[in-house]
């Protein structure tokens, strides 16, 4: 068998084995579709304190895990209801859980969904021009019955420390 012949019939081979595989694969499941977060309406701002009930609920996430960590609650409009700082925890976390916070709540929408987008780069980078997005984890809305009445930010540690705490706080919210 000339070297020609080998040629094409491996060529033949390697296109009908694809084939062959293309139709068996299954088919690939459908993503899920991403949440609408704008769809969420806003209630009444959290009271005091529900805040501080939080709040305790982040610290004590943060203890267990002997994280420093400061908690800031803000309501529906991004204007701070409730602040508590861990001794020890460091200085520059004082704004950054305060705009994690802001963020959640002007955006109804995870501070970590910002964070994904950018990590993925492209077109995405333009969050960054977007006043008031803060593209860190740490900040998540605080949701009840079924509307945005404030959010908590976290921040004094790894952003997914920070995301931790202020989730365990957020499923606190009633």
């Amino acid at each position: 068998m000339s070297l020609r012949r080998l040629s094409l019939l491996l060529a033949m081979f390697a296109v009908s084995s694809a084939f062959i595989m293309a139709q068996a694969a299954p088919a690939a499941s459908a993503a899920a579709p991403a949440p609408n977060y704008s769809l969420t309406p806003y209630g009444p701002p959290i009271t005091l304190e529900a805040a501080k009930k939080v709040a305790a609920a982040a610290q004590s996430e943060a203890a267990r895990n002997h994280w420093l960590m400061t908690v800031a609650i803000v309501s529906p409009s991004g204007e701070l209801i409730y602040y508590e700082h861990t001794d020890n925890s460091q200085w520059g976390s004082a704004r950054v859980a305060i705009d994690k916070a802001r963020s959640a709540a002007l955006f109804k929408r995870p501070t970590k969904v910002y964070q994904d987008q950018l990590a993925q780069g492209g077109p995405n980078t333009r969050i960054l021009q977007i006043e008031g997005v803060t593209a860190v984890e740490g900040g998540v809305p605080l949701v009840s019955d079924g509307k945005v009445i404030g959010a908590i930010g976290v921040s004094g540690d790894s952003s997914s420390n920070d995301g931790q705490c202020a989730n365990a706080a957020a499923q606190t919210v009633k």
